[in-house]
């Protein structure tokens, strides 16, 4: 995998909007934190545009995906936020302009597609965290230090409560996110790799048998064959969070309880209020007799 470059104080950051438009003032707020962080913030066309429920048009959308990764002053690309669109410009990436400019590129949700993509057909790490329109707690501002120094991650069950559903100890390298956005990719030419992989997995608003359906649908795709491990993020629900909770941590055990390979459960990855950033495409091992989760850093100096 290739390894982007750490930021320092004064270094310029691009914010772009790859599938939906962004909250203006969520964004204004997003801004200022990466301002607090000593960074340059310039921001792309489609931070502004709208288009239907896309952040301009998909020429548009690509096209500030590309010159950000021109550009040799932008030494990190940041997505705004998620909803829908990536799916639409994957085809229409130039991987090669990305191999060649490697540098960090950070987002989840629907950023899912592009990190499938991106890692599928460049190998550079990509991350996994909060963006730039979501709310900036203590868990935020720990998981961009990440991109200032090279933090292994150890994550284990001081920070979260985790549960142990299928025993085990592996290693393998980082892959995953929004398990929606995964099935998606089924089928194509951006489809996850799974083999020899410890699988993230999270979601929002997915009731628990579209849960059950999406999960089936990967392991009759055979993902779950030569897979290292499971780790289990954030699944929530607007409403009945509790009642969720019990009846999907219910249908968890019943699915993995005999899988061949680790799974745990109980991270704080994806929607929920801590959203801890992951480097995908690192060497990562996942130990359910430590409840451990840990992995190499994600960029150089």
């Amino acid at each position: 995998m290739i390894q982007p470059k750490a930021l320092r104080r004064g270094d310029a950051v691009g914010v772009i909007a790859p599938a939906s438009s962004p909250d203006q003032r969520k964004l204004t707020r997003g801004i200022q934190f990466l301002q607090s962080l000593g960074l340059k913030v310039y921001l792309g066309r489609t931070v502004t545009e709208k288009q239907g429920y896309l952040a301009g048009s998909d020429q548009v959308r690509l096209g500030d995906l590309h010159e950000m990764f021109l550009n040799p002053y932008i030494r990190a690309v940041f997505c705004a936020r998620g909803g829908y669109g990536t799916a639409r410009i994957a085809e229409g990436i130039d991987y090669d302009l990305i191999k060649c400019h490697p540098k960090i590129f950070w987002g989840y949700s629907d950023i899912t597609y592009l990190h499938m993509a991106i890692q599928k057909f460049t190998g550079l790490v990509t991350f996994h965290g909060p963006m730039i329109v979501s709310d900036f707690n203590s868990a935020a501002r720990f998981s961009f230090l990440q991109l200032f120094q090279p933090l292994g991650l150890a994550y284990n069950d001081r920070i979260s409560p985790l549960q142990v559903i299928a025993e085990g100890k592996r290693a393998g390298s980082l892959t995953g996110g929004n398990l929606t956005v995964l099935t998606d990719t089924i089928g194509t030419p951006f489809e996850i790799e799974t083999i020899g992989k410890i699988l993230v997995i999270e979601d929002v608003n997915e009731p628990v048998y579209r849960i059950d359906a999406m999960l089936q649908q990967l392991k009759s795709s055979g993902k779950f064959n030569g897979i290292q491990g499971v780790v289990i993020g954030d699944f929530t629900m607007d409403k009945d969070q509790e009642a969720y909770s019990k009846e999907l941590d219910y249908f968890f055990r019943c699915f993995f309880q005999s899988a061949p390979f680790p799974v745990l459960s109980g991270f704080k990855f994806g929607h929920g209020r801590r959203n801890y950033g992951l480097a995908f495409g690192v060497n990562a091992c996942i130990d359910t007799a430590g409840k451990l989760l840990t992995a190499e850093p994600g960029i150089q100096l």
